[in-house]
């Protein structure tokens, strides 16, 4: 039986663990952005086969989000937890041996493929075991996942210069090895979980969060948000690295530490939501990515490095807001909805990665701009008609 839900508040080393081990969940998942005109050099590949292997990652957490799920309700959390950090270094380090893009969007796809284990059951794990501090908690978790986003394409670009992107691809495997070490040390195990002994039962559940408003609406808007955040910071890369502005590896990598300010922006996302509630707050957040996008259509660097920042702390807080709004609104299988969450959010960032290229390749940056503006204003329409006031 699980132990009565308690208001004591989380301890230090638990909201470091819970950020750590989303840090290390999106370390690998965006870490070839950086090195995109790299690869594409080195492996002969056009935009539309390097914006797949892009894709191919968040296409595979979208696939198996749910069913992570439907097994961690069986079995528990932590123990997918752990195991998932440990099988995501396997083809985190195969990567450096790609001879094609074939062969990389392989690898990235079969990373794809453990991510959800970490990422679908640490946020079931958080709604049981800190349902008393849930936005906080929430918020500390994004912020890892941001952290371990910025610090993929960062190392990936410098590690490049360094020692060449084929060592630097196992140097990142070793961290999520170690990641995985610290997660099976230090994340505590599950107090307030309960295990579901009926298949039958879960694809019931499952089914229910499907006709359920709340999850639905949440996995549309999740999947333009992530539309949106994919398509601009991949091929921003190739828009840097053109004319006039030419960015080398390790300049594109710098670029993104304009992610950093979500390590600011995202904890506030709880007192934001408290503030105004979450409809609201992720209604201006989406209008505060739109205008970031139409920034970087300037010319001048600092004003694209402005929109670029104005476009992702909009991000953050929607999603943010928009995880805490599921964990609000479901009871039951909260894993199941994590899960049917996070196959919308990456469905939409694989299409995201192939429709951007294909509008990249036809109509450069602006084409691309526009189209995750139309992805945007989808999330508006989302948010204005189908989310309730909270």
């Amino acid at each position: 039986m699980p132990k009565p839900i308690i208001s004591q508040a989380p301890t230090l080393a638990q909201k470091c663990t819970i950020a750590m081990v989303g840090f290390f969940a999106f370390l690998q998942v965006y870490s070839v952005q950086a090195i995109l005109p790299i690869l594409m050099t080195q492996l002969h590949a056009s935009e539309v086969a390097i914006g797949l292997a892009v894709g191919a990652t968040v296409f595979a957490v979208a696939l198996m989000s749910p069913f992570m799920g439907m097994l961690s309700d069986a079995f528990g959390r932590k123990r997918f937890i752990v195991s998932s950090l440990f099988l995501l270094a396997v083809p985190t380090a195969l990567l450096g041996f790609s001879q094609n893009a074939e062969q990389l969007t392989f690898w990235r796809f079969l990373q794809g493929l453990f991510v959800p284990g970490i990422t679908v059951v640490l946020i079931a794990y958080i709604s049981e075991e800190y349902a008393k501090h849930l936005p906080q908690m929430m918020s500390l978790y994004v912020s890892g996942t941001v952290l371990g986003g910025f610090s993929g394409r960062f190392l990936a670009g410098h590690l490049h210069e360094i020692i060449g992107w084929r060592a630097g691809f196992l140097a990142m495997a070793l961290l999520t090895f170690i990641g995985a070490i610290w997660a099976l040390k230090l994340l505590p195990n599950s107090q307030h979980f309960i295990r579901s002994h009926n298949v039958t039962s879960a694809f019931s559940i499952l089914l229910s969060h499907t006709k359920n408003r709340h999850v639905m609406s949440a996995c549309l808007l999740g999947g333009c948000v992530l539309f949106s955040l994919v398509g601009c910071f991949t091929f921003i890369n190739l828009h840097l690295a053109d004319a006039p502005y030419q960015l080398s590896a390790s300049g594109l990598a710098n670029i993104f530490s304009l992610y950093l300010i979500g390590m600011v922006i995202t904890p506030l996302t709880s007192k934001i939501t408290v503030r105004f509630g979450m409809k609201c707050a992720i209604i201006i957040a989406v209008l505060f990515s739109m205008a970031g996008m139409a920034l970087t259509l300037a010319t001048p660097l600092y004003i694209i490095i402005l929109g670029l920042v104005v476009m992702s702390t909009g991000v953050f807080i929607t999603q943010s807001a928009t995880i805490s709004y599921i964990g609000s609104h479901v009871s039951e299988g909260r894993s199941l909805a994590s899960g049917l969450y996070y196959m919308g959010y990456y469905g939409g960032g694989s299409i995201g990665a192939w429709a951007c290229a294909i509008a990249y390749a036809k109509g450069s940056w602006l084409g691309t701009v526009l189209l995750i503006l139309a992805a945007q204003a989808t999330a508006l329409m989302v948010a204005l008609g189908l989310l309730k006031s909270h």
